[in-house]
């Protein structure tokens, strides 16, 4: 039996259009299941971690919502070792992009419904476990402004999620000042100086198809790390374009790092999120946890 796990909201309300169609489908095929809506990560936890207790037989838990959806039940997942599978239906859906999942719902049901699983890793903080990135600094506070902004709505409105994350690029530049950060990394030290970010990456792209880290793979046990320091705002605003390719890693501003333990500290408060979820103020000490989630995939 499969568990579904429903965000009505996710996407400006593409998450329940995409449990309309994926319901008929599972009741065409004679697929058992099961399913919760959610609307808050905390509601998910509890909801999921008590039907996943009620028996041991279950398959996997499919998420149909966006990147936050997913991140409020990894660990409940890491606990009871079930494989998550991606329907993707929010704005940025960077969990599919990164496992090669498409954006058709009905597609992605076939991946899972075919049973195959790739091994992921996992972020881990104090503040809890992310699958895709923690952003800290300005790519946090754009995807912040963003996530409470109305372009964002309209943007989810006309599919164009994407485009949000640009418009947020130009809103938070207005405002947002570089300081200085001091990164570890497997006990190697370095202060950067007018630090605008760190991200650090378990797939390949963020905020809806920024591909920050172009070598970052989800299961080969390693953090990736791309650092923007020492540019000024027109340099800045110049290096997201690229960021859509991956040709920013040219760039003699961006310096990319890999290890498996990092420390990050800015000397001044800076916003983190992981997988797009608020998480508390540094200084973030950063692990990866190998080999810590199954997700369904080609």
């Amino acid at each position: 039996m499969y568990l579904f796990v429903i965000n009505k909201k996710s996407g400006n309300g593409h998450g329940y259009r995409t449990w309309i169609k994926i319901k008929a489908a599972l009741d065409a095929r004679a697929v058992r299941y099961r399913y919760l809506f959610t609307e808050s990560a905390g509601q998910a936890e509890i909801s999921i971690a008590e039907t996943l207790s009620e028996q041991k037989k279950w398959l996997g838990v499919a998420v149909i919502g966006g990147d936050g959806t997913i991140h409020s039940v990894l660990q409940v997942l890491k606990d009871f070792g079930i494989p998550l599978a991606v329907i993707p239906a929010g704005s940025g859906n960077d969990t599919a992009r990164g496992f090669g999942i498409p954006h058709d719902p009905l597609t992605a049901l076939d991946i899972m419904l075919a049973g195959q699983t790739r091994t992921a890793d996992l972020i881990a903080t104090s503040n809890g476990l992310t699958l895709t990135a923690l952003a800290i600094g300005f790519d946090a506070q754009v995807a912040e402004n963003v996530n409470t902004s109305l372009y964002k709505k309209v943007c989810n409105f006309f599919r164009v999620g994407r485009f949000a994350y640009i418009v947020g690029v130009l809103h938070t530049l207005m405002t947002f000042k570089p300081c200085s950060a001091t990164v570890t990394c497997d006990g190697s030290t370095t202060t950067y100086p007018d630090a605008w970010l760190t991200a650090v990456s378990n797939v390949s792209s963020y905020g809806g198809g920024l591909h920050i880290c172009p070598e970052a793979h989800p299961g080969d046990g390693e953090l990736d790390i791309c650092i923007v320091h020492g540019c000024s705002r027109l340099q800045l605003l110049r290096l997201f374009p690229t960021v859509l390719s991956g040709k920013h890693v040219r760039l003699p501003f961006v310096k990319f790092l890999r290890g498996k333990q990092l420390s990050v500290h800015f000397d001044q408060q800076r916003l983190a999120l992981g997988d797009g979820e608020n998480m508390s103020a540094g200084p973030y000490d950063i692990s990866i946890e190998p080999n810590a989630l199954q997700v369904y995939a080609v």
